[in-house]
């Protein structure tokens, strides 16, 4: 097939070589021999009203970025067990794939909303970036905690660091173990939020740029957007200093109406990083942050009364109305660099070749 694409066009359909919706939600981008490999949620299904919540994790390949060919759903849903947590009904969230150089296995987290309020880690693991991945570790909370949206990374040293929400109240950065498919018990605490949604920070991206450790977060109100946070330390477990919100002439507050997933660097060019991020309700883009934050916050005050936090949830609710991310869209965005700061622009179409 001839490559349909030669820029990026945010917040658009995005199809694979063979015309179909790309599917690779909460997704990441691995650089792998020569190959970019983007992986994500399936969420073909997840219209809203069925209870389909995923259909696996999709992957996909690209050697330019714009064309992307169907691999393989690489860790497929598992339909015949209801309390599996790759159940289509059971909220899995937020793959994330990292090398282990030492055992030769890829290993992926993936975080899972369970039936009682808790969210815990299920991990797998692969002799191939395609899989197939096979089951490690359920219901895991990670260093005792409940654990929210996380981004994973390596160092140069084989050491691994999992960023993760500690569940409505601040960012944790644990150690992992040296197969990677445990924490240590050591982590650091960062962002502390006491007054909880929508200001606890999640959705974190990591990503490393002239010996400086960035995060990049959103911030917690379900699939509406809101305002992104970076922040920069100089160590892995910081300290960090946040330096704002990166897209400055977003009037609307919504992060371009979209939550970031994970950064990654281009190969071959001299300083391009990519923000990958989902337009999880790309029929509400005429809200603005304004709109919604507000209810968040009462509906989830710590010291709020009931019947106004029942009344603001389903305010948020009706303006949900159904959460339809079988349509959900990508919005990919070059960073600009003022000395530390990252800057988000917008841009209709982009293209690699606009960059040295």
């Amino acid at each position: 097939m001839e490559k349909g694409y030669h820029a990026f066009h945010p917040g658009k359909v995005w199809l694979d070589t063979d015309g179909n919706r790309i599917h690779a939600h909460g997704g990441s981008v691995l650089y792998w021999e020569g190959v970019y490999y983007w992986y994500g949620e399936n969420k073909e299904f997840t219209n809203g009203e069925n209870g389909i919540w995923h259909n696996g994790v999709n992957m996909y390949a690209s050697e330019d970025l714009y064309n992307w060919r169907f691999v393989g759903n690489i860790i497929p849903a598992q339909p015949e067990d209801p309390e599996s947590p790759l159940h289509p009904a059971a909220k899995m969230d937020r793959p994330h794939i990292i090398y282990n150089e030492k055992t030769k296995k890829f290993v992926c987290w993936v975080k899972v909303m369970c039936k009682d309020g808790k969210q815990r880690s299920t991990v797998l693991s692969a002799d191939n970036l395609t899989g197939p991945y096979r089951t490690q570790r359920t219901n895991l909370l990670p260093c005792g905690f409940s654990a929210g949206d996380f981004d994973m990374a390596v160092g140069e040293d084989g050491r691994a660091y999992y960023y993760f929400e500690k569940v409505h109240t601040e960012t944790i950065c644990a150690d992992l173990t040296e197969d990677y498919l445990d924490v240590t018990g050591h982590f650091s605490r960062h962002f502390l939020h006491p007054e909880g949604v929508p200001y606890v920070r999640e959705a974190t991206a990591h990503f490393l740029r002239k010996g400086k450790h960035y995060l990049l977060t959103s911030g917690t109100t379900g699939y509406f957007p809101n305002p992104s946070e970076v922040a920069i330390g100089d160590d892995w477990h910081g300290p960090f200093t946040v330096l704002g919100d990166p897209h400055p002439a977003d009037t609307t507050a919504t992060s371009f109406h979209s939550q970031i997933s994970s950064v990654f660097r281009v190969e071959g060019k001299k300083d391009l990083f990519i923000a990958v991020a989902d337009r999880w309700l790309p029929e509400r883009t005429d809200l603005s942050y304004s709109d919604y934050g507000p209810l968040y916050a009462r509906a989830y005050a710590p010291d709020g009364n009931e019947e106004e936090k029942q009344q603001a949830k389903g305010q948020i609710r009706k303006l949900a109305g159904f959460q339809n991310t079988a349509i959900a869209d990508y919005v990919w965005l070059p960073l600009r660099f003022d000395g530390e700061q990252v800057i988000i622009d917008w841009y209709d179409t982009w293209s690699l070749e606009d960059y040295e």
